[in-house]
């Protein structure tokens, strides 16, 4: 009698493990997603530390020198801490800088390089678990919280500003195929996303590149246009029925803009602009080579809220740039005072290697760089104090980020945005005596009972 020899049950070794550094914009946020995404379907898992980590990832910033030296900082930290570093991002463009500063890198690739990524961490930490290991499809990795999620809609820009190298670092205008744009958005939806935010180099050339090039979706044609796309995202509905929030960022102020404030006041799309604006002098605009006309957007802000009196107009704008005058700056200012804008954000000029705007004449002094910077976040303290304040009293929705614990009083704190608040760069509003239940992604109906410079103070109805 014969007996059948068992061989032992195979497990499967330890999937190798990668660490994450995210640096720069919501747009370098989502090429980690993506790289993060890509590597997990290839069998790794994702390790929270250093200590954990097989290889670790950098993804940098290359738009200012001080970015350039956070991410320097941040892959000499990441070397000293494991060991085994792969740089990518928009800095990886100057290997050789990155090298002389940190030989020990194992390899450096450029900006939405992904499959020169996943390469490299294949390269140098092979795979001990064979891609699709499991039979549920995972969901995409997101570094976000759950209930907000970036969508890019293209890369690159075709605008030559005078300060900025980002067409250097990221091509000219690619836009994204509109289908494929609103499946990723029906997706994010489905999974828990209650606010998207619409994020590129410039949100209002989308398509430009592929001459609006239209697409089948839901049996209609749809254009690759902003537009087109703000109203297809307009008819989302999370799975709780819910309208999510849609907001758009980096839009510039062309003619076709105008069409999509309505879409705004019909509560199909947040009311919230993104512009960079930059500046408001002719004369400064001119040097840095913006698309813009000033006097023309102060009518157009004004319809605007004509036509969304609830608009949210969100802006930042650069000082000290070369050849500003003390008359260029006070015109900046009072054109504040009558643009009146929600939310302003402001940076110091700093000379960026390989912009054209380090050879213009006239530089600023730092010292009187300092003096402009704070006399405009001052004014624009004071506008955005008088808007906030205004709000008291009034009832507004809310979605909620961040749920507290109870004090001692039992009380439950929340920390929440209003419409006109985006992630991370604008204000919260901050909840008192709010129910057990209440969980971050949640929208709730609010009374404002006050408000200082940027932040509100609310309790729900």
């Amino acid at each position: 009698m014969s007996t059948a020899s068992h061989t032992p049950p195979q497990t499967l070794p330890d999937a190798k493990k990668v660490g994450m550094v995210s640096l720069g914009c919501p747009k370098a946020l989502v090429d980690s997603e993506r790289i993060l995404t890509r590597l997990r379907a290839d069998g790794y898992a994702m390790s929270p530390d250093y200590a954990g980590a097989d290889v670790v990832l950098v993804n940098t910033c290359g738009f200012l020198d001080s970015a350039k030296e956070e991410s320097l900082a941040a892959i000499g930290e990441a070397i000293a801490e494991n060991g085994r570093v792969i740089v990518t991002g928009c800095m990886g463009d100057e290997a050789e800088a990155i090298r002389a500063a940190h030989p020990q890198v194992l390899a450096v690739t450029g900006a939405h390089q992904y499959e020169q990524v996943v390469d490299a961490v294949h390269t140098h930490a092979p795979p001990s678990q064979g891609p699709f290991v499991d039979l549920i499809p995972q969901p995409d990795i997101k570094l976000t919280p759950r209930h907000y999620s970036y969508l890019k809609i293209s890369e690159g820009c075709n605008h030559s500003c005078a300060f900025c190298i980002i067409p250097d670092l990221r091509g000219k205008l690619a836009s994204r195929r509109i289908d494929a744009v609103l499946r990723e958005a029906e997706k994010l939806v489905a999974a828990g996303t209650k606010e998207l935010l619409v994020i590129s180099q410039d949100t209002s050339a989308y398509g430009v590149d592929t001459r609006h090039d239209p697409r089948q979706w839901k049996g209609r044609e749809v254009r690759a246009h902003m537009t087109d796309l703000a109203r297809e995202l307009g008819q989302l509905k999370t799975p709780e029925g819910d309208t999510p929030w849609t907001r758009l960022h980096y839009v510039y102020p062309y003619p076709h803009v105008d069409s999509v404030i309505p879409l705004m006041a019909e509560g199909l799309l947040t009311p919230y602009l993104d512009i960079p604006f930059q500046h408001a002098s002719p004369k400064v605009l001119k040097s840095m080579r913006r698309p813009a006309n000033e006097a023309k957007v102060l009518e157009r802000l004004k319809n605007w809220r004509d036509i969304c009196p609830d608009i949210a107009i969100r802006s930042s704008f650069v000082v000290g740039f070369p050849g500003e005058t003390e008359e260029d700056f006070q015109y900046l200012v009072n054109w504040l005072e009558e643009a009146q804008l929600d939310r302003v954000g402001a940076f110091r000029f700093e000379p960026v290697e390989g912009a054209r705007a380090n050879a213009l004449p006239d530089p600023v002094p730092e010292e009187i760089k300092e003096e402009r910077y704070a006399k405009l976040m001052e004014v624009t303290a004071r506008i955005s104090a008088a808007k906030l304040e205004a709000k008291i009293g009034t009832t507004i929705p809310v979605i909620v980020d961040e749920v507290g614990e109870p004090d001692e009083d039992g009380d439950i704190g929340a920390t929440a945005r209003s419409q006109a608040d985006a992630p991370e760069i604008d204000g919260n509003v901050f909840l008192r005596n709010v129910p057990e239940a209440l969980a971050a992604g949640d929208f709730v109906t609010v009374t404002v009972e006050d408000a200082d410079a940027h932040d509100l103070y609310a309790v729900p109805v």
